[in-house]
């Protein structure tokens, strides 16, 4: 069974996507040499499995049901919104993460040459651009105003953190005749979307709400990956080389790794499998012990004197339960913040070698802003423009309160209800956490 969430649990109704109406006008995307049906057009009935697993799809056919499945992504033979009356707009809310430019340039492209939308509005700093107490005004985008920001990291029109009215975001919306707005962020973010969609479902308003998740972290539920994940732990991944280097450089070395990860530890497996030269990872599903004769302490002072060095990788939000809080506990948007389990590791590290009168010299990296910062790699500039056209053809669709995103190798919609339920996180019993065991040869569960 696959290492996520299962979907036992999702019934077919939760998988509903909102249209905001009848689709009356013909559409001038996909009349380029293609037919006048195929693999161009998708209706609403063109749907994928929600979980492939056989068991799951024999246990449907027992009882002449169909699986839970999901609706594909793509260009409708009819479209709601009139390109020539069609104002759009694109906020991009949370933390940095590699691809956001390309999204954005995507969204623009898609609307102005496929769909001829000519009214392209760009919120600054996140929803602050959508509170007019902050004084953010919207640019107008145009093709050559985006054509080359996909060379760079970050945002092309900043970002923000924290809650804002969501009242006075629709009332901003529709002061600006906004008919579809495309929300490029993470779990929160996407929070922050479904209000304002069903704000609008309460006004009777036409206005569409489309999200394109975006996670450094890769924990958004229902989706095979988030944009800038590849590039992410490909940045990782030289982290953890110099680390290595760093640790046979030197007498008894140890190179410590922190990467991104908050409450998923996606990074951190990727980067340990892709170099092969972590001894050990951490990650937040699995609890780990610093002490006792099995526990982590112990196991690195074994490593060091057989092997000379070592390499630890910890996720950020990993052996938080080690860790006294203080201080303030959540962030701007509601999440929890974690304490710097990179430097706790550090301290306890060298405090036990200290003890028992062992030399170490300790590496300590922490890529984080770095990693994030960076423009997307080569592979994840094609993902995100595709999530990006898929996201204007279910705009103009009349489609609402929904993300677009890669289930089983297919661009599909999913209810933003749906992925905003939880966090995707590596499954301690699953393939990746053991393909990480094998590679490393660490204890499943560290001294636990």
């Amino acid at each position: 069974m696959p290492d996520m969430q299962s979907s036992s649990i999702v019934s077919p109704d939760d998988l509903n996507i909102t249209n905001l109406g009848p689709r009356e006008i013909p559409t001038p995307a996909c009349k380029m040499d293609f037919p006048a049906e195929g693999s161009c057009w998708h209706a609403d009935g063109d749907r994928i499995a929600l979980n492939d697993h056989m068991d799951s799809i024999r246990e449907a056919m027992k009882i002449d049901i169909d699986p839970p499945s999901i609706e594909l992504a793509g260009p409708r033979r009819e479209i709601f919104f009139n390109p020539a009356d069609t104002c759009i707009a694109i906020v991009t809310c949370g933390g940095l993460c590699p691809g956001i430019n390309d999204v954005i340039r995507a969204i623009v492209m898609q609307a102005y040459y496929t769909y001829g939308v000519r009214q392209i509005l760009g919120i600054q700093y996140g929803y602050e651009g959508l509170d007019p107490s902050f004084g953010h005004k919207p640019i107008e985008l145009t093709p050559d105003m985006v054509m080359n920001i996909a060379s760079f990291g970050g945002s092309f029109l900043g970002s923000s953190r924290g809650k804002r009215d969501v009242k006075v975001m629709a009332n901003r919306l529709e002061a600006l005749g906004v008919d579809i707005l495309y929300v490029i962020g993470g779990d929160g973010s996407q929070r922050g979307a479904l209000a304002i969609h069903e704000e609008m479902q309460r006004r009777n308003s036409r206005t569409a709400v489309i999200g394109v998740p975006k996670t450094i972290d890769n924990d958004i539920m229902f989706m095979d990956r988030s944009f800038g994940y590849q590039t992410a732990f490909a940045a990782a991944f030289h982290a953890v080389i110099s680390a290595h280097t760093e640790a046979k450089g030197a007498r008894n070395g140890l190179g410590l790794v922190k990467l991104m990860g908050r409450d998923s530890g996606f990074i951190a497996c990727s980067a340990a499998l892709a170099t092969g030269e972590a001894n050990a990872v951490l990650i937040p599903e699995v609890p780990f012990a610093l002490e006792g004769e099995t526990g982590l302490l112990a196991m690195l002072e074994q490593r060091i004197a057989s092997r000379g060095h070592a390499v630890l990788i910890t996720a950020e939000g990993a052996g938080q339960n080690l860790i006294p809080e203080s201080g303030q506990t959540t962030d701007a948007s509601g999440n929890k913040l974690h304490a710097d389990i990179g430097l706790f590791l550090k301290d306890r590290i060298i405090a036990h070698f200290k003890q028992r009168k062992i030399e170490l010299n300790v590496k300590y990296i922490d890529p984080s802003y770095l990693i994030r910062s960076v423009p997307a790699s080569p592979e994840d500039r094609i993902f995100c423009l595709n999530l990006g056209r898929h996201a204007v053809h279910a705009g103009m669709a009349g489609k609402t309160g929904m993300v677009v995103a890669r289930w089983h190798q297919s661009y599909v919609h999913l209810p933003m209800s749906l992925v905003t339920r939880g966090r995707r996180k590596v499954d301690p019993t699953g393939d990746l956490w053991r393909s990480v065991v094998e590679s490393t040869g660490q204890p499943a569960r560290i001294g636990v």
